[in-house]
Order: C-alpha cells, then sequence, then structure tokens
C-alpha cells in the first residue's frame, strides 16, 4: 500500500513538475525533487527514467548530486518568488497580517535559496561543467 501511495503521489509530482516547463508560476525542481524523493522509495525504473530524461535531469541533478543549485536557476527562483508574492500583496491581499506573512516567508525562502551551495561552472582546464547524476546520487 504505502509503495502504491508513493508512486501516485510521484506521478502526479511528476506530471506538474513537467508542466512547470511550460507554465511560467509553477514550479518545476521542486515537484520533480518529490517525484524523486517518492520514486527512490517505489520504482526504481522512474527513478532512472527522470536522472537520465535530457529533458528533466537537468532541472534536479545538481542538487541531487549534491552540487547544489546553479545561479541561474537561484536568480529565477528567487525573482519568481518576489514577482508572484509581490503581486498578490499588491493587488490580491488586503489584510495587513497576511500581507506580512507572505512577505516573511518570500524573505526566507530566498535567504534559503541565496544561501544554498553553487556548483562550479568550469571545470581546472576550462571546459564547461554539465551535472550527470549517477546511480548512487540519489535524494
Amino acid at each position: 500500500m504505502k509503495k502504491a501511495i508513493l508512486m501516485l503521489i510521484g506521478t502526479i509530482t511528476l506530471v506538474l513538475g513537467v508542466a512547470g516547463i511550460f507554465l511560467p508560476l509553477l514550479p518545476t525542481t521542486p515537484f520533480l525533487l518529490v517525484s524523486l524523493w517518492c520514486f527512490v522509495r517505489s520504482s526504481e525504473k522512474m527513478y532512472t527514467y527522470i536522472m537520465t530524461n535530457e529533458r528533466l535531469a537537468p532541472y534536479v541533478s545538481d542538487i541531487v548530486s549534491g552540487r547544489g543549485i546553479p545561479q541561474k536557476t537561484k536568480v529565477r527562483a528567487i525573482g519568481l518568488i518576489w514577482l508572484t508574492i509581490g503581486s498578490s500583496v499588491i493587488f490580491f491581499v488586503d489584510k495587513w497580517p497576511v500581507r506580512g506573512f507572505l512577505l516573511a516567508t518570500a524573505l526566507v525562502v530566498s535567504i534559503y535559496i541565496a544561501t544554498r551551495k553553487t556548483p562550479d561552472q568550469t571545470s581546472t582546464n576550462g571546459e564547461q561543467v554539465r551535472g550527470k547524476a549517477g546511480q548512487n546520487d540519489r535524494p
């Protein structure tokens, strides 16, 4: 039963992650990370599929392997956080306690993302480094 629930959650979050590639306000990486977490406990085949897929692996390989979050991803994530929460606070939320909570959440998450390790973008010989996750690189 536990395996079936993990497969269901993993599949739902995989679909949401793929949708996030095309929908700018839907986050891709967090959904793919949840999928990987579920699949590593329920389906080695699905885990391997995500980690070897040429479209999906770049979103999660650096994080799963422990290298960190690429700088471009950090900037994009923090920018989208402030765009969505900022517009919510300005246009949609009229209660000051809720505004304060949203802004505090945005600040804490932004600090968390900004302080995560950033992988080196070039190797010692100047070649571009591409993240490749191996079998032992699991969440």
